[in-house]
């Protein structure tokens, strides 16, 4: 638990450090991020990432995730989207010259992951460049959640949530990290309301409601892909937490349903 805490207090203050800063010192974090994300995903998949597919996919995960138009303007408007199919399109026509030993099946993985880890952090740039409030929203959101249902899960916990997937999970566990998030959320606005969003107190409680259950479900499907491939954890970069996706899987699904809904 030591261990545990100094990592979250560490790496914690760099990555809102950096978030603060905002610009191309939190582009370069969130691309190192991307890179280590995809790697633990080939990893979990027993693939390389130095492969030809490891590397196509990173670029494609790396060009959706990052504001290509600002560094490349003349890419045009939409080039995220532009690149990304580019770099897919190489991994397909790689296999005329395989001669069957890569299949359109093979691509199925390193294209998901690509969009997977790419659009999930492509919306966590856009809410930073949208408002740091709104990024600072889904952190708290995110770890009110996770707190919430550990403490509430552990006194009270007795019905177990989805056990094929994350044992350790439970109904109230998990009830209890969404009374938590609308409570920061609360809290959050009552202490910053200029910098929140222009929304009703009822839109906040159901929206903070909804991005909890949402980054719930993120952080199971991350347990589904651990189980599904007999890993404990994504990786090992960060001590006491395990892999960059142990950390971002939900968050990684509570972005894009910020903005699906309008907060961004």
């Amino acid at each position: 638990m030591t261990q545990r805490i100094i990592t979250g207090i560490v790496a914690g203050a760099v990555f809102l450090g950096l978030a603060i800063l905002g610009s191309t010192p939190f582009h370069i974090l969130v691309a190192l991020l991307v890179i280590i994300a995809m790697s633990e995903l080939f990893r979990m998949r027993k693939l390389e990432l130095l492969s030809f597919e490891g590397i196509l996919a990173t670029l494609a995960a790396l060009s959706l995730s990052l504001p290509t138009t600002q560094y490349f303007p003349q890419l045009g408007t939409d080039s995220n989207f532009t690149l990304f199919t580019l770099f897919l399109f190489i991994m397909m026509g790689v296999m005329v010259f395989t001669k069957g030993k890569y299949s359109f099946e093979d691509l199925g993985f390193p294209f998901l992951s690509a969009f997977y880890i790419g659009i999930g952090f492509q919306n966590l740039l856009a809410a930073r460049e949208n408002s740091l409030f709104i990024l600072f929203l889904a952190l708290f959101i995110v770890w009110a959640t996770d707190s919430g249902a550990y403490f509430v899960g552990r006194k009270f916990g007795k019905t177990k949530l989805i056990p094929s997937v994350s044992p350790n999970k439970t109904v109230e566990g998990s009830l209890g990290g969404i009374v938590s998030a609308v409570v920061v959320a609360l809290i959050m606005v009552f202490l910053y309301p200029k910098q929140a969003p222009s929304i009703s107190l009822l839109h906040l409680v159901i929206l903070a409601a909804i991005f909890s259950v949402v980054g719930q479900i993120g952080d199971l499907v991350e347990s589904s892909l651990k189980r599904h491939f007999g890993v404990k954890d994504s990786g090992k970069i960060l001590p006491g937490h395990g892999g960059i996706l142990d950390r971002f899987d939900s968050l990684i699904f509570v972005f894009p349903m910020m903005h699906l809904l309008g907060l961004f």
